[in-house]
């Protein structure tokens, strides 16, 4: 018996949620517009945002007003704001959470690990994670550091090449 996708299958929703713009709640969106013209889709994260914040500028809409009819609290309506003031429509697309990089692993560390890994197996820990967590008190997965050592690698024959 093959398995029913909980999703929708419309072309739209899948584009929406391909671009990261799906609205996890559009049945939040309760104001008129949404309701009444099929040029506005609630499904539409983007949009719902920049008509709100449309509502309240252009319209002079108090902010509890506008935010209530579109589903969100005051916090989110004006961190809306501020996304897009800085970065215009493209800053009302959610961004992922969480580090943008590999924090934990600096240039000091990524030395040391080198310099571990080139010592002769009787000079040194058993264990890298073990041996950074000591120098450094940082606790790090195995596979976080061959990434970046990887990342590293590659940023430097990207450098030669270009030097050339």
């Amino acid at each position: 018996m093959p398995k029913r996708s909980s999703r929708p299958s419309d072309p739209k929703s899948a584009a929406l949620r391909a671009a990261g713009a799906l609205h996890p709640r559009p049945e939040a969106v309760q104001d008129e517009t949404f309701a009444r013209d099929e040029f506005f889709d609630r499904r539409d994260r983007v949009q719902v945002k920049y008509e709100m914040l449309r509502r309240h500028r252009l319209e002079g809409r108090p902010v509890t007003e506008v935010a209530t009819a579109f589903g969100v609290s005051r916090q989110a309506f004006y961190k809306a704001e501020t996304a897009f003031r800085s970065g215009g429509i493209p800053g009302l697309l959610p961004r992922r959470r969480g580090p943008r990089r590999a924090h934990k692993c600096s240039d000091e560390l990524l030395d040391f690990v080198e310099r571990w890994r080139a010592a002769p197996a009787s000079e040194r820990e058993a264990n890298v994670t073990e041996a950074v967590r000591r120098r450094f008190q940082v606790s790090l997965h195995p596979r976080s550091i061959q990434r970046a050592l990887a990342r590293r690698k590659k940023k430097r024959q990207a450098r030669r090449e270009t030097r050339r």
